[in-house]
This record gives C-alpha cells, sequence and structure tokens, in this order.
C-alpha cells in the first residue's frame, strides 16, 4: 500500500488527507444525524400531556430544550405563546434556522471533498503524463516496460481521487436528504403545537365570555 501512494506522487498525500477528513465527517453526522437524537417521536406528545395536565413550568420548558433538537424548537414556540400565534410561528423560525443550521454542519466541505478529490486526481495524471513524455523525448520508444509503467504510475493518482469522491459524494447526498426528512419532521411537530397551544387559548377565551 504504501508503495502504491509512494508511486502516485505527491498529490496522493491531499488525496489522502481529504479521506481522512470526508471518513471523519462521514462518522460524525452518522452519530449526530440520528432521528432518535434530533426528532425524538414523543416529543410532542409529552408536551400534550403536561399541558392537558396543567404541569408545564419553566423547568419542564428548560428540559425539553436541552433534550433534542426538536425540544429546542418546541420550546422556544411555548416560551412565546403568550404573545399570540404570529410572535410564536416566528420565535419557532428563528429557532428552526439555528437548528438547521448546526444540522448542515461540515455538509459543504463534504460535497468540496466529493469535488476536488477526482481533480486532484486528474491533475496527478496529467502531471505524470508530462513526466512520461519527457522520458520519451531522452530516450525514445524502446522501452516499453518503462513507459507502461510511468503511465501506470500516472493514472495511480486518479483512481485514488474517484476512490475518495464516490463514496463521498454518496454520503453527502444521503445526508442532505436525512437532514430535508428531519427539517419536514419538525416543521410539521412545531405546526401541530402551535394548533395545539393557540387552539387551546381560543377554547378557553370563549368558555371565559
Amino acid at each position: 500500500m504504501f508503495e502504491l501512494v509512494k508511486s502516485g506522487g505527491w498529490l496522493m498525500l491531499p488525496i489522502l488527507l481529504s479521506s481522512v477528513i470526508a471518513m471523519a465527517i462521514i462518522f460524525e453526522r452518522l452519530w449526530t444525524l440520528r432521528p432518535s437524537r434530533i426528532a425524538p417521536r414523543n416529543t410532542l406528545s409529552q408536551v400534550w400531556k403536561w399541558i392537558k395536565n396543567n404541569d408545564l413550568d419553566s423547568k419542564k420548558v428548560s428540559g425539553l430544550r436541552e433534550g433534542s433538537p426538536l425540544g429546542e424548537i418546541l420550546a422556544a414556540g411555548i416560551s412565546n405563546a403568550r404573545y399570540g400565534r404570529d410572535i410564536m410561528k416566528e420565535s419557532i423560525e428563528e429557532q428552526a434556522g439555528r437548528v438547521i443550521h448546526e444540522l448542515e454542519r461540515y455538509l459543504n466541505t463534504l460535497g468540496t471533498v466529493a469535488a476536488i478529490a477526482p481533480l486532484m486526481g486528474l491533475l496527478g495524471t496529467v502531471i505524470g503524463m508530462i513526466d512520461v513524455f519527457t522520458v520519451i523525448m531522452l530516450e525514445g520508444t524502446g522501452n516499453a516496460g518503462v513507459l507502461a509503467g510511468g503511465i501506470s504510475k500516472a493514472l495511480i493518482t486518479t483512481a485514488a481521487g474517484l476512490t475518495v469522491a464516490i463514496p463521498t459524494l454518496i454520503f453527502h447526498r444521503y445526508f442532505t436528504r436525512r437532514v430535508d426528512e428531519l427539517v419536514v419532521t419538525m416543521e410539521q411537530e412545531a405546526t401541530k403545537l402551535v394548533e395545539v397551544l393557540q387552539g387551546e387559548r381560543k377554547l378557553k377565551d370563549r368558555e371565559g365570555k
């Protein structure tokens, strides 16, 4: 393996570095973007139980905020529910923007690695082919073995670049899709919360009259 890397030239170093970066991001995002961590299924139902039992206090809201990204969004809505539907929705949207930004962390870097890895491989191949033609100019084409070896070395970087880029691109698309799905889920849960809290408030107002 070391000989293969060595024969690919100095451009193998940034390609290997990009592969390490991609792997680190992939493992980190696989752990971080778990649906059970981002949007636990029982979060809204727990909030609904607190509301029905008149048991929703600042301590529970604080625990909700710290429990998950979905909890952060719901807690922002709950904290501003008394100011009306519009203010509540604005606070939810503002918090959701921060949460989404966190969900998309490192995805641009992953996409960049997927884009530049094959380009670095291609650059290595071009440099290698220049070296091959330089040998042809100096020694002629009499030694086919030397030429074949030079060409194979030139193609190593392209193969390495594609080996890094293909799985990186696949995971980039996968994580982008997962973030989209999580965002839709959180939007639906936040909408339900608005309807529950504002609906409860209207119902109480009517009963009071």
